[in-house]
């Protein structure tokens, strides 16, 4: 099977879709591997890297795709990339179609593309395999975040009429010192992500609180800290009650291949104290903040109602070495099983794929992305593998 690794371009995204580690285990495995020269130089890639463990260099986006029967990318395409697709090729991404450009889901059904959606591959257990990596890595970035926005000259910042803002942050050190607080910290979710932030903020000294529905997962974070991170269910009583306190909050809400709901509103926002923070990591589907809206590596906040918010989709690409190790360790089983039983037997002998498919030949597969999408599914990947 052939496979190709673009370089990605968004607007800083360093990330790379496969390592050279990835790309020598497909290689060993008797796959050719076609990769965009220069595709993992924001990670420290470098081609010869690549050459070594049985990559091709190619010169150009349109030779990674038009080679490629499976074509292995971190973030979904952008619309320069949507005419190199080649009818019936496989894809595998980050893709977030519940709230992506019209014009994405388009290209995928006219080019007939199976997409499989790295943040809806999902175990029989709830796992979601290929996500949990990239958000251990987003969690524990949190903090290193949260402490910079929180100073009080920091001044990266655009309020909502686009005028910089002459506010810092709330001039509060994570951990406090012996006679000063620590700062408050508040969390939506008790996942992986979720559960990452929580431990790296406690081990810094500041006060953590974490909300979820899930009391078993509460359970595990309390057994965690011995008591130390404060949890509460999650309901509209205590998510009033912890925005009049939070100095971060941190959203980190997941119903894979929906919209995430929106937990905290505008009215909410405007009872946080000005100069509090907002981490909406939930912005890659939609974000659980009212006032939340994108924004990117090169601008990353915004002020709205006072607060500081930060909505950056792709963070983790700050660490891109980091990440695309992460990623390619997630994802590659997947992708040699690909390469030994190909489609649509893969389905069978890798039932996680099946909530992975967001698309099955250009027919929409996953019944969460079709009813977010305000469509019906189109096609079922039965357990045996045949559509």
């Amino acid at each position: 099977m052939e496979f190709g690794v673009p370089k990605e371009v968004r607007d800083l995204e360093m990330r790379v879709g496969l390592t050279p580690a990835g790309v020598l285990a497909l290689s060993q495995a008797g796959h050719a591997i076609y990769v965009e020269r220069d595709a993992g130089a924001g990670a420290g890639f470098s081609d010869e890297e690549y050459a070594q463990a049985g990559a091709q260099i190619v010169y150009s986006v349109a030779e990674a795709y038009g080679r490629a029967d499976v074509v292995v990318k971190v973030t979904r395409p952008t619309a320069r990339e949507h005419p190199l697709f080649r009818n019936g090729q496989i894809l595998f991404s980050f893709l977030h179609l519940s709230v992506a450009s019209p014009d994405l889901f388009e290209a995928l059904v006219q080019a007939q593309i199976t997409a499989i959606a790295y943040e809806t591959i999902q175990e029989k257990d709830g796992i979601l395999p290929v996500l949990l990596p990239t958000s251990e890595v987003a969690g524990r970035l949190t903090p290193i975040i949260s402490g910079q926005l929180l100073t009080s000259t920091h001044s990266q910042r655009r309020s909502a009429k686009g005028s910089l803002s002459k506010n810092g942050g709330r001039g509060i050190l994570l951990s406090g010192i012996p006679g000063v607080p620590s700062a408050a910290i508040v969390i939506l979710g008790a996942g992986v992500l979720g559960s990452n932030a929580a431990r790296a903020f406690w081990g810094l000294g500041a006060q953590v609180t974490v909300l979820d529905r899930d009391v078993k997962k509460l359970q595990r974070l309390d057994d965690m800290s011995d008591g130390r991170i404060t949890t509460m269910i999650s309901n509209q009583y205590n998510l009033n009650r912890v925005v009049e306190f939070a100095d971060v909050l941190v959203g980190c809400v997941l119903v894979p291949g929906s919209r995430a709901p929106v937990l905290i509103s505008r009215a909410m926002v405007r009872r946080m104290r000005p100069g509090s923070v907002i981490i909406d990591f939930a912005i890659d589907q939609g974000g659980c903040v009212e006032t939340s809206r994108p924004t990117t590596l090169r601008c990353q906040t915004f002020v709205e109602e006072g607060i500081i918010h930060h909505c950056v989709p792709n963070m983790t690409a700050s660490v891109a070495r980091t990440a695309s190790y992460a990623l390619t360790n997630a994802a590659l089983p997947y992708l040699l099983s690909l390469g030994d039983f190909g489609c649509p037997d893969i389905f069978e002998h890798e039932p996680a794929l099946v909530r992975g498919a967001n698309l099955y030949q250009g027919k929409l597969a996953h019944p969460d992305v079709a009813a977010a999408l305000g469509r019906r599914v189109e096609v079922t990947l039965l357990p045996t593998g045949t559509p």
